[in-house]
């Protein structure tokens, strides 16, 4: 079980610390982004500024869709839009389905797609059960949600404690990016 919960690369910070660099590094083409926590925090319905600059930027070296398990096509569709962006909702992760899908709509090897996500038990998890390669970042949480209201992010931490599974960024794991 541990091995299906374990990221491949475990950010340390946002989804906005993944540079062209560790993509190129990994030989990735494309990317599969969570959403809510992910890019955005729960309750807000827009990009941020930051957030469609490094789009922007991301964009031109990989095909990115959006892979969400939130039911809401106002809000997935509005943050999609507003990022230019193709995307599902109500994707019911850890299921592999619409992440099949996507990548099927990229026309790429499914080694080559990396599921990018905040939580263990829908992203990485579904990516590993697909074969992608899968990137775990830091929650994008809004600054007024105390921590103790995520019962099931803390959860999934405990769990992976106790099952062996490193969640802990490693300075090792960004070796070789400067050459």
């Amino acid at each position: 079980m541990n091995q299906l919960l374990q990221p491949d690369l475990i950010l340390e910070g946002s989804i906005l610390h993944l540079t062209r660099e560790m993509i190129q590094q990994y030989n990735l083409k494309g990317l599969l982004l969570d959403v809510d926590e992910t890019l955005v925090p729960i309750r807000v319905a827009s990009a941020s500024p930051e957030l469609k600059k490094w789009v922007e930027e991301i964009r031109s070296c990989v095909d990115i869709w959006l892979v969400s398990n939130n039911l809401s096509e106002n809000r997935i569709g509005g943050i999609a839009r507003s990022l230019d962006l193709p995307y599902f909702l109500g994707a019911a992760k850890p299921s592999r389905r619409k992440l099949r899908e996507a990548v099927q709509e990229m026309n790429l090897p499914v080694q080559q797609v990396a599921m990018v996500g905040d939580r263990l038990f829908t992203d990485v998890l579904a990516g590993n059960r697909l074969g992608m390669f899968t990137i775990l970042v830091e929650p994008i949480i809004h600054p007024e949600t105390p921590l103790y209201n995520h019962p099931i992010r803390n959860f999934e931490v405990w769990i992976s404690e106790i099952i062996g599974v490193s969640i802990t960024p490693k300075k090792q794991r960004f070796t070789n990016l400067d050459k």
